[in-house]
């Protein structure tokens, strides 16, 4: 399908391409039965054809759209037009963190005040059982207004496949797509999988703990923690190497330091299980409790 403005999906009409990744194609859109700007996000056609994956893809979808917290992208339905599968989501007007790192490291107080706002949106996630699974620069939105929108929460797991077909096999390999997107049994975004991701192991929480403390390693020292000129590369990096630890500001507390340090362990059981305990630590460096 090659969408065009003025095309009408359903109820709603396709005004722009604003964006595309391994995850879709989105469109700025108009709801006309509620006159209003949304965004459209066309989903990939892994799934077309293959009712048990399509019935678990509505399933994880409708989990999705009850997700409600000021700090994730709200998700308003899952449609169909004709053979095409499209969720209507909050249209949102800002910069992504992503374009922002690309300027250069964010100041301290703004990294955390941002990781901050990223820890209780995976917090709530968390909750209600989604696992974001690929938490990146990119999917992390500061609105034109200030707020932190954290996007395309749990649309990774969406369009997996049966979990139980998931494992370490070589048949199972990654499939990484022009945007540096695995798509199929094991989805994310090499420098920022967590090591059991990468090796195409079932994952849970913590391996958005790994992504959180990336993220946040990468706002301070403006450079990737894990990275390569390939996505090879990137993975083996994250396998193999540590970050370079000495990029951070030196003024970062110790305390900061720590809950890096913890939530990029390569062992899930020695890293920080819950981002609550995250968070709790980087509000007490930021309210200047930090204990060294």
């Amino acid at each position: 399908m090659s969408p065009a403005v003025g095309q009408m999906m359903d109820r709603y009409r396709l005004i722009e391409k604003i964006g595309e990744g391994g995850m879709g194609i989105v469109w700025k859109a108009v709801d006309t039965s509620l006159d209003r700007d949304v965004a459209i996000k066309i989903l990939p056609d892994v799934f077309s054809g293959e009712p048990d994956r399509e019935a678990r893809f509505e399933r994880e979808a409708k989990l999705l759209a009850s997700l409600d917290h000021p700090n994730i992208a709200s998700i308003y339905g899952l449609h169909h037009d004709d053979a095409v599968r499209f969720i209507a989501m909050e249209l949102l007007d800002g910069e992504d963190l992503a374009a922002r790192i690309a300027r250069g490291p964010l100041a301290f107080d703004d990294a955390l005040d941002i990781a901050i706002e990223i820890a209780r949106a995976l917090e709530a996630a968390h909750a209600s059982g989604v696992i974001h699974r690929d938490l990146k620069p990119a999917n992390v939105l500061r609105t034109a207004d200030g707020r932190i929108k954290v996007l395309d929460f749990g649309l990774a797991k969406a369009l997996e496949g049966d979990p139980a077909s998931r494992s370490g096999s070589a048949s199972l390999s990654p499939t990484m797509t022009s945007a540096g997107t695995v798509a199929g049994t094991l989805i994310g975004t090499a420098s920022y999988m967590s090591p059991e991701q990468a090796r195409g192991r079932a994952v849970d929480r913590r391996a958005d703990v790994w992504a959180f403390g990336a993220v946040l390693f990468e706002m301070l020292a403006g450079r990737k923690a894990f990275d390569g000129e390939t996505v090879a590369e990137s993975l083996a990096s994250v396998l193999k190497t540590e970050p370079d630890w000495s990029a951070l500001p030196r003024e970062t507390p110790g305390g900061v330091r720590r809950v890096l340090r913890r939530c990029l362990a390569k062992d899930p059981a020695a890293r920080i299980h819950d981002v609550a305990d995250a968070r709790i630590e980087l509000e007490a460096s930021r309210r200047g409790e930090d204990d060294g």
